[in-house]
């Protein structure tokens, strides 16, 4: 039978074990992997039980308490890196298939699945040698569209406009790439998950969406959960589009000088900054980047300011991936 999602209580098991809470672990797939979570993630979807190619568990973390700096603790090792919010837990990541989660005192799991989805996830799959944007991506007939920006370019917002058109979103936040075949990168599906703000939500309602509670006052975004509108192959990657605010709707080519820093800039692990590249990863990355460059169209995309015009956006996009005929 395939396992509910059902509350935080049905996921655990009350025994007294040392008197500690034992979690039964859930199954669920993200990215063409199969995830055992003592954590419960609804956001993902369920699965048959089966060998994991990731093990979520839940308790003690086996390193030293480490001095936060201003709020946070970051600790990268060719093997393993460690990831502390005291105002969240502790995450642990190893061998590139397990992630240890250490809670704080009182936090449930809905909000420890948000740096969990986020940040955690995109170091673990960084790990397994996929690169990995902090973007959103969508697939257009066969073809795809990546956004990337900074915080606040509206790459969800745009994501979630595609979608009300009838495209798939195929992840959001983290988009990881294959680069297995050099001349093919392919973007893994994520999970059918939106992260919108309230004025984008209400601009850009999705109908097939399910919005969860806001796990936390302090993130301004809630979370849709996609009941259709959502890309479960792996699909190309067509074009990259650098997001900023425009007068009106405008795509322009970025040259090859300009597109391989662009990729660097956004891509996920840079967020953490050269003590995260740590080891052959480095160069790894430099390369994955560049052959990324290489063989996607980068383009700044120019988004009218005002949300009642992010149409005139979207037009142009299916406009720029319908005249894309290279050989996929």
């Amino acid at each position: 039978m395939m396992p509910r999602n059902t509350s935080l209580a049905s996921n655990l098991r009350h025994d007294q074990l040392e008197g500690r809470t034992v979690r039964q672990p859930r199954f669920y797939k993200a990215y063409g992997l199969t995830i055992s979570s003592e954590v419960a993630l609804p956001e993902l979807e369920p699965a048959e039980p089966a060998a994991a190619d990731i093990a979520i568990t839940v308790g003690p973390i086996d390193l030293p308490e480490p001095l936060l700096d201003a709020g946070t603790a970051f600790r990268f090792e060719p093997d393993w890196q460690y990831l502390a919010w005291p105002a969240v837990g502790a995450f642990l990541i190893s061998d590139a298939c397990r992630i240890e989660v250490d809670p704080a005192p009182g936090i449930d799991d809905p909000l420890i699945a948000f740096p969990l989805l986020g940040p955690v996830m995109a170091l673990l799959l960084h790990q397994r040698g996929l690169l990995i944007l902090h973007a959103s991506a969508i697939a257009v007939g066969g073809k795809s569209a990546i956004f990337m920006g900074d915080k606040g370019a509206g790459k969800s917002t745009t994501a979630g406009a595609m979608i009300r058109a009838g495209h798939g979103l195929l992840t959001d936040d983290v988009v990881a790439l294959d680069l297995a075949d050099p001349d093919r990168p392919m973007i893994v599906p994520g999970f059918p998950q939106l992260k919108l703000a309230a004025d984008a939500a209400a601009a850009i309602p999705l109908r097939q969406a399910e919005v969860r509670p806001q796990v936390h006052p302090a993130i301004d975004k809630t979370q849709h959960r996609l009941h259709a509108g959502f890309s479960r192959d792996k699909v190309p990657a067509t074009r990259i589009y650098v997001l900023e605010r425009g007068e009106k709707a405008a795509i322009s080519p970025l040259p090859g000088v300009s597109a391989l820093p662009a990729i660097i800039k956004f891509s996920y692990v840079t967020r953490f900054g050269r003590p995260a590249l740590v080891g052959d990863f480095a160069a790894t990355h430099l390369r994955q980047c560049a052959r990324l460059a290489d063989h996607v169209g980068v383009c700044r995309l120019e988004v009218p300011t005002g949300l009642e015009r992010i149409g005139e956006a979207v037009d142009l996009i299916e406009k720029d991936l319908a005249v894309d005929n290279r050989p996929r």
